[in-house]
């Protein structure tokens, strides 16, 4: 049972992010990229993990346009999914990029502080 619930989290993952690429019209969403999904056990109810890269203004649209179009989404999957019941949609914001950058920079300070001394090579970090 555990390989068809997690089979069936990576289909609804990809179906819901080419909903949003091609098939939902309301541009606050555009910016939302689906990053998990999780299944009950009964697969009754999908917790759907989204990020948005911007403002935080543009994070509260996305995750309000992201509820409002929740029936829409749901009625879509239920035409592209071969299952007997679709489960209900959770829009969950996942702010897991956002705490790593925050980790990231705690831990590039430290290495900083720790060597005083030592000079840094900023040419290594340049984009070529």
């Amino acid at each position: 049972m555990a390989y068809k619930k997690e089979r069936l989290e990576k289909i609804i993952e990809r179906e819901i992010g080419q909903m949003i690429l091609f098939d939902v019209k309301d541009e606050r969403i555009r910016y939302a990229t689906i990053t998990n999904v999780n299944l009950t056990g009964d697969l009754s109810l999908a917790t759907v993990y989204f990020t948005v890269f911007g403002t935080p203004d543009q994070i509260d649209n996305s995750s309000k346009a992201l509820f409002e179009a929740k029936g829409f989404i749901r009625s879509l999957l239920s035409k592209r999914l071969t299952v007997r019941k679709v489960p209900d949609l959770i829009f969950k914001y996942d702010n897991s990029y956002a705490e790593g950058l925050k980790i990231e920079k705690i831990l590039s300070d430290i290495e900083y502080k720790t060597n005083p001394d030592e000079e840094i090579d900023l040419e290594k970090y340049k984009e070529k």
